[in-house]
């Protein structure tokens, strides 16, 4: 399945034939560049995404602009599938982490297509279920565990979603994402790459040591990639 095709998305590949016929006449598949933003809190849904490769990143955003990541979307997920149940605006802001390749769909074609369709309506409520589960774990980690383990449990998300083992990430999108200092993420990954697990210059990141990365991280990186 080549990225250019929306079954390239697990989430449309999943749909019975018939039903995935509702949507792809509606389809556009774009590219969509890192730091990218797709929907900002409170923006009304105009599109659906399903990506087929990369990953975004949905954040919440405080009063004060600060913003923190709650979830990750990769070919494995939606992006503003909760259009399709008659939810109008984002509560979060989604961001592309990592390049994107995607099919998008009008937000209005998607709700009359789970309006028609009990699986795709299905699909919205299973996928709403796991970035509920995604945003708890993500929580509590912040709360519970120290930012090394947190970068770990994050580098190692991000390289499954880019399925490579290079990761273009800057230390400035890094510490927003884990909602700490420039100079936290500077000093941990310095860390980590004197312990051999990675390299790091020039805000490319290469894991040299995976195995010594998973234990590093925390019990959370697991508890999120069960499928």
């Amino acid at each position: 399945m080549t990225s250019s095709s929306p079954l390239s998305n697990k989430l449309l590949a999943s749909l019975p034939r018939a039903q995935f016929d509702l949507l792809s006449p509606h389809f556009q598949v774009v590219d969509i560049e890192q730091g990218d933003t797709l929907l900002e809190t409170g923006e009304e849904f105009d599109q659906v995404y399903f990506p087929h490769s990369g990953m975004v990143s949905l954040l919440i955003v405080m009063g004060d602009g600060n913003a923190i990541e709650t979830a990750t979307v990769g070919r494995e997920g939606v992006v503003g599938a909760m259009a399709g149940l008659g939810i109008h605006k984002s509560l979060v802001r989604a961001v592309v982490q990592l390049p994107l390749t995607v099919s998008r769909i009008p937000a209005a074609k998607f709700r009359k297509a789970c309006n028609d369709s009990g699986a795709t309506r299905d699909l919205c409520i299973r996928y709403n279920e796991v970035l509920l589960l995604q945003a708890r774990v993500t929580a509590a980690c912040n709360v519970l565990h120290p930012v090394e383990a947190r970068f770990c449990r994050w580098l190692l998300q991000s390289a499954d979603r880019a399925e490579s083992q290079t990761v273009a990430l800057t230390q400035q999108f890094l510490s927003e994402m884990l909602g700490v200092r420039r100079t936290s993420v500077s000093d941990v990954a310095s860390g980590i790459q004197e312990r051999g697990a990675i390299t790091y210059s020039r805000g490319v990141i290469n894991i040299v040591d995976r195995v010594a990365l998973e234990g590093l991280s925390c019990e959370c990186y697991q508890m999120l990639s069960r499928p």
